[in-house]
């Protein structure tokens, strides 16, 4: 799963910082479960520190993976990322 083209829609495009887009694919292609759910989640919030901090959450297999990073454009959202074997396509979640 997700060894196909990769999409973003215009919300991502022009809500989330590059560097975070591209950490966010990275995270999908190093997960370490047998087999990887159709759906990824990742939940995004800015700290009042201004770290970045992301959940990265499948619901099965069951995985979870949480990070806090210093940056300075952090974003609070909750993004989906979709495979349909075809492509992979991430979007807000307000985009579903």
């Amino acid at each position: 799963m997700f060894n196909n083209p990769h999409y973003i829609t215009k919300g991502i495009s022009r809500n989330i910082p590059p560097w975070l887009i591209n950490l966010m694919w990275f995270m999908i292609h190093q997960m370490e479960v047998e087999n990887k759910d159709y759906l990824q989640v990742f939940e995004l919030e800015k700290q009042p520190d201004g770290k970045q901090y992301i959940c990265h959450k499948q619901e099965q297999p069951p995985y979870k993976y949480e990070l806090c990073l210093e940056c300075k454009n952090a974003v609070t959202a909750k993004i989906f990322v979709i495979d349909d074997q075809t492509h992979s396509t991430m979007l807000l979640s307000e985009e579903y």
